[in-house]
Order: structure tokens, then C-alpha cells, then sequence
């Protein structure tokens, strides 16, 4: 029975593959389209504040993100938390006059966490990298 499942699944997993290619595909390809939709929206208002630059930043990261999943066919951890850190210092810039002091101070905590937590995997994946180069010295 144990034979059986690995064979299922191991006939199946060409649907996951396909899957997840087709995703990122179609998410980059919004992504572009909505990047065409901001510029074009500065270019009508003729206008580009500082928050439509991090939003385009955001946009470029993404696209960033999915050529490096195409590329090693995994997608490294620290390149969403680096999204989310421009994310939310857009939200700052969107919010700063009319916000709340507090959420400000929330959210820049909030950045300063998820930096931290990017710099930590950042040694945790060069670690890894040197236990590897290790293990194949031996």
C-alpha cells in the first residue's frame, strides 16, 4: 500500500509544479500590469510623491522575488520580509500627517522587528552555506 501512495503521488506532483509555475506566471504579469497602472496614473495627475515610488519598489521586489523562485527554485525568506518592511513604510508615509502617533511608533517597532528577523536568517542561511562547504571539504 506504502508503494502505491509514493507512485500517486509522485504521478501527481507534475499538477503542483504546473500549478505553482502558472501562479507565479499570472503574478507577475499583474504585478506589471498594475506597475503600468501606477506610472500611468502619476503621468495623468502629473505628480509622483514619495509613497507611489515605495509602491513601485514594492512592485519591482515582487517581480524580484518570483525570477529568484524561477531561478533556484525556492524563494529566499528574506526577500518577502524586506517587501513587507517597504510596505509598511509606505503606510507610514501614506498616514504620518493624519495618524495616530502610537500606530506610527507601532509600526516603525514593527519595521525594526522584521529587520531583525531578516538580518538573523541572513547569518542563519550563511551558516548553512559554511556547514555545507564543510561537509563537502571532509
Amino acid at each position: 500500500m506504502n508503494i502505491f501512495k509514493r507512485d500517486v503521488n509522485k504521478g501527481l506532483h507534475w499538477t503542483t509544479v504546473v500549478t505553482e509555475k502558472l501562479m507565479l506566471a499570472a503574478i507577475g504579469g499583474l504585478t506589471v500590469v498594475a506597475a503600468g497602472q501606477e506610472v500611468y496614473r502619476m503621468y495623468i495627475n502629473f505628480q509622483i510623491e514619495l509613497a507611489d515610488l515605495f509602491l513601485l519598489f514594492i512592485y519591482t521586489e515582487v517581480i524580484g522575488m518570483i525570477g529568484a523562485y524561477y531561478i533556484s527554485h525556492r524563494i529566499p525568506v528574506t526577500l518577502p520580509l524586506i517587501i513587507a518592511m517597504t510596505a509598511l513604510t509606505r503606510l507610514i508615509i501614506l498616514h504620518a500627517k493624519e495618524g495616530d502617533p502610537l500606530i506610527l511608533l507601532a509600526e516603525g517597532a514593527t519595521i525594526l522587528i522584521i529587520a531583525a528577523a531578516a538580518y538573523l536568517i541572513s547569518l542563519k542561511d550563511k551558516l548553512s552555506l559554511e556547514k555545507k562547504a564543510l561537509r563537502n571539504d571532509e
